[in-house]
């Protein structure tokens, strides 16, 4: 009788594992980095391309891109805008939970109205953010984003260096994934459905 128990047991124990194990093996992976538990101690705070303060409550219920960069940007930049833009093609309806924000790194230059005329021309669900210098620098800090200025052939003709890739925030404003640059839009989206 002991025998049965045992030996049923562990048949029974055998066939939970197996069902784990291929529950795991049909689970998708990240394609960016998991940062689940990554703390940011200043909360999003700055200016919406038309005029409005924004924080990243504003956002819940929803997946949030974050990516920095600048309207001068002659490649990084614009492309991967350009992918953001493929990414909510890609998503479809799903993309109406998606919210993309690009936070300036250059301040002096990326007024609300250039920003107003650069970032929803990718798509016009997306959100440019600037605000004072000392504000965005703060923000940058805060993201541990990298922000360089490179002297150009005046005052005015400079360029950024600059981290590239960009955050994902969970609907409920938890950062949870790095994309670094250069991933392709369906790779964008596995990770967005991931969240959603």
């Amino acid at each position: 009788m002991f025998s049965s128990v045992f030996r049923l047991t562990r048949h029974l124990i055998l066939i939970v594992m197996l069902g784990l194990l291929v529950g795991c093996q049909n689970q998708k992976s990240l394609v960016g980095t998991d940062i689940t538990g990554a703390d940011f101690p200043n909360p999003l705070a700055l200016t919406d391309h038309n005029g409005h303060p924004r924080t990243m409550a504003d956002f819940k219920g929803k997946v949030v891109v974050l990516f920095f960069g600048f309207t001068h940007c002659p490649d990084v930049c614009p492309t991967t805008m350009l992918d953001l833009k493929n990414t909510m093609k890609i998503l479809g309806e799903q993309a109406d939970q998606v919210q993309v924000l690009f936070v300036t790194v250059d301040p002096e230059r990326d007024t609300q109205a250039v920003l107003a005329k650069f970032v929803p021309s990718f798509d016009a669900r997306f959100i440019g953010l600037t605000g004072s210098v000392e504000a965005v620098a703060d923000t940058l800090k805060n993201f541990k984003i990298y922000s360089a200025k490179v002297p150009g052939k005046s005052e005015n003709d400079y360029a950024i260096d600059h981290s590239a890739g960009m955050y994902l925030f969970d609907q409920q404003g938890k950062a949870r994934v790095y994309l670094s640059h250069g991933q392709a839009p369906a790779d964008i989206a596995s990770d967005i459905q991931r969240l959603l």
